[in-house]
């Protein structure tokens, strides 16, 4: 089966109606991470609703006079379901990014399709009356601004925005992406750990190759999938060529917020079928290696969501709950991130697991 995020665009917009759909598909490719999407959802919707469908681009639309650029919030998650955005924030940013660039944006992109981050851009797209690429940065979420595919393609970051619920404003020019990680990441904890950003402004010239395309589309088929199936953990896996791991029951958990991000492992007991197994999750903001009786099952960057066992529905780390019953859904990563560049910036080792990566799902998809 063909990976998802790299399906040909189905649709050309997207409206209000789709945005349910959306925010279900983000929160499975959000591996745990990227936020709760129920906000966002609510947001986007009403952005929608007032000022219309939002055009839905490829790379290949994109032309010599459009400027791309990222857009994301960052911080820890657990933060996020209480500090809101503020009004204008988002306005506030891109005024700031075009005066940096010297030129007008005319499609924002997410910085991750997972979680909130898939969904923000949609509602934030149609308030500047911007375009939308099919399209993000790492085809699920990771916590680190140095693990995008642009990173891995070699295109450089000229500049970063960010800026918080208060009015600061931050413009960042780093070396690279890893000290863009240390200083966006202080500036976000000064600020209550949590801020909007945007940054990678990209050409179609540059873009092209070096982002993780159809993937906005592929969120919104697996949220239909899991909305309309009478069997949605099945049809959800199905749709991303994936297996389910475990069925079981939360039995453990330790969660906690630890400069700017939400770390901990939570454990799974097997019921039913999987009864006598048990399963340990390790999370940082994302699920990155689940293991089984001392053997790694599967380790970032391939895609782990832990989901509702009866709806379907992905569960993000600052969510997880004892005694919640679930199962654990895998599936393979991009191939983008099976490059040896790819394993440098996302693998286990870049977490600091002393794991080799074994590909899940045998030979990239």
């Amino acid at each position: 089966m063909p990976s998802p995020t790299t399906t040909a665009p189905a649709q050309d917009t997207v409206a209000a109606p789709d945005v349910a759909a959306l925010a279900a598909g983000t929160a499975i490719f959000g591996t745990g991470g990227g936020g709760a999407v129920y906000t966002s959802q609510i947001v986007a919707e009403e952005a929608l609703r007032a000022n219309g469908p939002v055009p839905l681009v490829s790379v290949d639309d994109l032309g010599p006079e459009d400027l791309v650029i990222l857009m994301s919030g960052i911080g820890a998650p657990t933060v996020g379901i209480e500090m809101l955005s503020s009004s204008g924030q988002i306005e506030l940013l891109v005024r700031e990014a075009e005066a940096a660039a010297g030129r007008p944006i005319t499609t924002l992109m997410a910085a991750e399709i997972g979680g909130s981050n898939g969904v923000g851009p949609v509602g934030w797209a149609s308030r500047l009356g911007l375009k939308l690429l099919d399209a993000d940065g790492m085809g699920r979420a990771f916590p680190d601004a140095a693990m995008v595919a642009m990173n891995v393609a070699g295109v450089p970051c000229e500049f970063s925005v960010l800026s918080d619920v208060v009015g600061n404003v931050s413009v960042i020019k780093t070396v690279d992406l890893h000290w863009l990680e240390r200083h966006a990441r202080a500036l976000t904890v000064a600020s209550g750990s949590i801020c909007l950003g945007v940054h990678y402004p990209m050409t179609a010239e540059t873009a092209r190759g070096a982002v993780v395309e159809g993937t906005v589309g592929a969120a919104i088929r697996v949220g239909h999938a899991l909305l309309s199936s009478s069997d949605p953990v099945a049809a959800v896996a199905d749709e991303l060529g994936g297996s389910i791991l475990l069925t079981g029951k939360i039995t453990d958990l330790d969660r906690r917020t630890v400069g700017g991000f939400s770390r901990g492992s939570v454990t799974i007991a097997g019921t039913g079928a999987d009864r006598g197994r048990l399963q340990r999750v390790e999370i940082q903001n994302e699920n990155l290696v689940v293991l089984e009786d001392g053997e790694v099952l599967v380790s970032v960057p391939d895609n782990v969501t832990i989901i509702d066992a009866e709806t379907g529905h992905a569960i993000t780390t600052e969510m997880l709950r004892y005694g919640q019953r679930v199962s654990v859904l895998a599936w393979a990563c991009d191939p983008i991130w099976r490059t040896p560049r790819g394993l440098e910036l996302a693998g286990p080792r870049a977490f600091g697991y002393d794991l080799p990566y074994t590909p899940f799902g045998g030979a990239d998809r």
